[in-house]
């Protein structure tokens, strides 16, 4: 039987579809290289962080089973965890798994088979944070020269407009030692950079009983050191990092460790104190700066990538405008702007003060805006830097491209094969949405 994958969301989505894949290859399904082919089976790992999210997972839905109407459609994930009943409803929906169900889907489909009967198998929410879903060792990945290795599951902040807790459940930390041993995997499949990721990850280790560590290290540190001992010309990078949860003092602890790409993306949200209260993100914009000043100092051209949410209730013109002086003070790298979208179940949803969906996008596309001149004022600041690059592939203008350490986009001209390969390169010009660089 061929099987094909569509995943929406974040990284950890793309992690377990990879998970899912090397498991339904070990059964001897075939597995479609492209979403978009004609398969026996559909795999929608969905995402429900915004309406649009769920919106699109019912468009793919529809235009697969319109491909194959014979097809076996299962769809799993954040949006199946958090409306059953709806994705269900979906015409040419066979199973339903909700997050803590992954695992289980090659013996789902075995019972469709079987029954041909719509199967919906989700957990109640008390039952998500009982246990980590080992889903076993990925040693494979789409790219290759860089993999996500997934560390935690769960998140238990509950910021007003999140729905994610909800679906994921509280925080479940992956043993150090499962992690280590697919960390060693990964390297010895000849993977170059390995991306520690997780629902919240710097929740690592957050559970009462998570065994305590002779070093004194905690949260994702115990990681970090453990990876960085292992052999090898390979690189670390940390997906994310929760102002959240980490403060100044834990950050400036990580700059000690060679192996950790100087890089993290630091979720914002907003630069106005009382849009961040309301959010319950729990720091202010001096705390969040305060963090963002010690990794420049450390490394002028650290690179900090954001995430900035559009039109939260009650958001005023004012509140809108210390965001955009957010991006203007810090200076990210890159900025992910995302418009407020109401989810049925968390606080921000009764709040007063929705906003018109036409402020709403307005806002949202300033934010762009004003993130993309940040990205190249960015750029422009470490020309003349020399940083260490991992190079990917040829970009269609023939240059070699790669990512520096600070996750700033480096395009190299040279004659040699560089796929895979960790060079130092000095940074010469401003290119695309780069820099172009020689080795």
């Amino acid at each position: 039987m061929k099987i094909a994958f569509y995943t929406l969301g974040c990284k950890v989505n793309q992690y377990e579809t990879q998970g899912l894949k090397e498991n339904f290859k070990s059964l001897g399904y075939e597995i479609a290289d492209s979403a978009e082919e004609e398969a026996d089976v559909y795999v929608v790992n969905t995402c429900t962080v915004t309406g649009l999210s769920d919106r699109k997972s019912r468009q793919y839905i529809r235009r697969m089973k319109k491909k194959n109407p014979d097809a076996i459609t299962a769809v799993i994930g954040c949006y199946a965890q958090i409306s059953p009943d709806e994705v269900a409803a979906v015409e040419g929906v066979d199973i339903v798994a909700g997050t803590n169900e992954k695992g289980k889907l090659p013996q789902l489909i075995e019972q469709f088979q079987r029954e041909h009967r719509q199967i919906c198998s989700v957990q109640e929410y008390e039952a998500l944070g009982e246990a980590y879903e080992d889903m076993g060792i990925i040693t494979s990945m789409e790219s290759r020269t860089r993999a996500f290795l997934k560390v935690q599951e769960g998140c238990n902040r509950f910021c007003s407009y999140c729905v994610i807790p909800y679906a994921r459940g509280t925080v479940r930390s992956r043993p150090k030692e499962e992690v280590l041993k697919e960390a060693k995997a990964l390297l010895d499949s000849g993977f170059k950079e390995l991306v520690l990721t997780g629902i919240n990850t710097a929740l690592y280790g957050a559970e009462p009983d998570f065994p305590k560590e002779e070093s004194g290290l905690t949260g994702v540190e115990i990681l970090i050191d453990a990876i960085s001992r292992l052999p090898g010309d390979f690189r670390i990078r940390l997906s994310s990092l929760e102002p959240t949860v980490v403060n100044v003092d834990y950050v400036k602890r990580l700059l000690k460790y060679d192996r950790l790409c100087h890089h993290l993306h630091l979720s914002a949200q907003s630069g106005s104190d009382r849009v961040l209260s309301a959010m319950n993100r729990r720091y202010d914009r001096a705390e969040y700066l305060e963090i963002v000043r010690a990794l420049q100092e450390a490394d002028p051209g650290y690179g900090i990538s954001t995430d900035l949410i559009a039109g939260f209730p009650g958001e005023s013109e004012a509140d809108h405008g210390d965001s955009l002086s957010l991006i203007e003070e810090t200076g990210f790298c890159k900025v992910h702007a995302f418009t407020y979208s109401r989810r049925p179940g968390t606080k921000a949803a009764e709040m007063k003060g929705h906003l018109a969906p036409q402020v709403k996008k307005r806002r949202t596309q300033q934010l762009i805006e004003a993130g993309e001149a940040a990205a190249e004022r960015f750029a422009r600041s470490c020309i003349g830097q020399r940083r260490r690059v991992l190079f990917e592939e040829r970009s269609d203008d023939g240059l070699w491209r790669g990512h520096a350490d600070n996750f700033l986009q480096v395009y190299v001209d040279s004659p040699q094969d560089l796929e895979g390969k960790l060079m130092e390169v000095a940074l010469t010009e401003v290119y695309r949405d780069g820099v172009k660089g020689q080795l």
